[in-house]
């Protein structure tokens, strides 16, 4: 039985000892988590971060934040889908308690990319690969093997709770002094880089690891082991990740057919396969009459792209439900995406092939994914020189580029290589191909 009492605490990372008064605020706790990610610059900053495709010419494609946004739509409803379902199951004193999960679950899913650098998810293997088998692979001996892992194992995710939890400098303690549960339902794999496997499938690095542990043993999360540390998930995390899940794969058909890279009718099938020909004889007649009404092509494919949403949204709260016992004892993660019922489980396997081949290999994503590891293995190359070798000419003008919320107080040679992927993964698509561009000399700056 899930322990809602104790996965749902409204304390905040660095407002420990205060007691805030919100009596006042129309907002409760948790949609309060929101509103400070939504008005944070990191979050804005998504929107100059590749999703997939290059960001916009003519054409306006998804971007970090537009995907952002989305999860944490299809979040809310998730989350109040499975308070409905429960909510007559709980004594009366948990029924405000488990009211709150729509608002934790949008949070955590509006913060989920936070941490992803520029490039899309090229971005993260450049960063893996330049310590792996680059430049960067000189300091493996100067770092220990756990901290070693954190960098050749780059995930975007541990790198989002580090920007939410970490104290950067000239900022306050508690990062952005999030509740305990929108944190931890942040974290989609709730152990250290050591048990990744050499994946990058972990949720936080060395230097938040104590952290870690603080808010997942305040909340009576079930650690599985010490060393190396590994919890359990917190259940709202399946839902964060479903949400995730439901709107990248989907949305990014519908990119495709914008682009033109799918054609109308190859993408009208690929949503028509979720809908039983028999079951669901009603409601394709419904949605073969509204297709009627529209002539757009973009309009119809977003018609049938809501339709497809709707249906996975219900089918992933179905499952969670059903599966809700199993969380507390769950040591093995199975996504809820990963137990579809038919027809939506063939539907999907199908645009996870069609998306390998004619998508994620398409031109403009491989040119872009090309150039980002470019950019980034050289921004690395030149910062981490310049913070190992501070007193050079060159590193004094270098260093006096990088933000003083980046400048890390530990200064072992995890803490400096730390603030460099910092300074880096935080960047903006078009700030790390100008700063790139201007350091190699290729473009002189301009004087405002």
């Amino acid at each position: 039985m899930i322990k809602w009492d104790k996965l749902i605490a409204n304390c905040r990372l660095g407002l420990e000892d205060r007691r805030i008064q919100e009596a006042d605020d129309i907002r409760s706790t948790f949609q309060r988590d929101y509103d400070r990610i939504i008005f944070s610059s990191p979050f804005r900053r998504l929107q100059d971060k590749t999703q997939v495709f290059p960001l916009p010419g003519s054409i306006f494609v998804h971007n970090r934040l537009t995907h952002s946004l989305e999860v944490a739509s299809v979040g809310r409803s998730l989350g109040n889908l499975v308070t409905a379902a429960i909510k007559s199951e709980q004594e009366a004193d948990f029924q405000n308690i488990t009211g709150e999960i729509g608002a934790i679950v949008s949070a955590a899913c509006l913060a989920h990319d936070l941490g992803n650098p520029p490039f899309g998810h090229a971005g993260e293997s450049a960063i893996a690969d330049f310590f792996k088998s680059g430049g960067g692979s000189k300091y493996k001996h100067e770092v220990t093997e756990a901290q070693w892992a954190d960098f050749t194992c780059f995930e975007g995710n541990a790198n989002a709770f580090r920007v939410l939890s970490h104290q950067f400098s000239g900022k306050r303690n508690g990062g952005f002094a999030l509740t305990y549960s929108t944190l931890a339902s942040i974290v989609k794999y709730p152990f250290e880089s050591s048990l990744a496997g050499g994946k990058p499938k972990f949720g936080f690095f060395q230097s938040e690891k104590e952290l870690f542990r603080k808010i997942a043993s305040q909340l009576d999360m079930v650690k599985i082991s010490d060393s190396p540390l590994q919890y359990m998930r917190h259940p709202l995390v399946y839902l964060v990740e479903a949400a995730d899940d439901i709107c990248y794969q989907i949305m990014d058909v519908e990119d495709a057919h914008k682009l033109k890279i799918l054609t109308y009718s190859e993408t009208e099938s690929l949503f028509l396969n979720f809908f039983h020909a028999e079951e669901d004889r009603q409601l394709l007649e419904n949605i073969a009459a509204n297709l009627e009404l529209v002539s757009d092509c973009n309009e119809r494919i977003a018609y049938l792209r809501a339709m497809v949403i709707g249906k996975l949204t219900k089918e992933c709260a179905a499952l969670f439900i059903s599966r809700i016992d199993e969380f507390s004892h769950a040591e093995k993660i199975v996504s809820l995406f990963h137990s579809l019922p038919e027809p939506s489980k063939s539907a999907m396997a199908l645009i996870r092939s069609v998306s390998q081949k004619k998508i994620y290999n398409d031109r403009a994503v491989i040119e872009i994914e090309i150039a980002g590891y470019k950019i980034l293995g050289t921004l690395l190359e030149t910062f981490i020189s310049a913070v190992i070798e501070p007193n050079d000419f060159l590193s004094k003008k270098l260093l006096m580029l990088i933000p003083s919320q980046y400048q890390n107080s530990d200064d072992s040679m995890y803490g400096k290589i730390q603030s460099v992927i910092d300074f880096v993964s935080g960047m903006t698509d078009l700030f790390a191909l100008d700063l790139y561009r201007k350091i190699t000399g290729m473009e002189l700056p301009g004087i405002a």
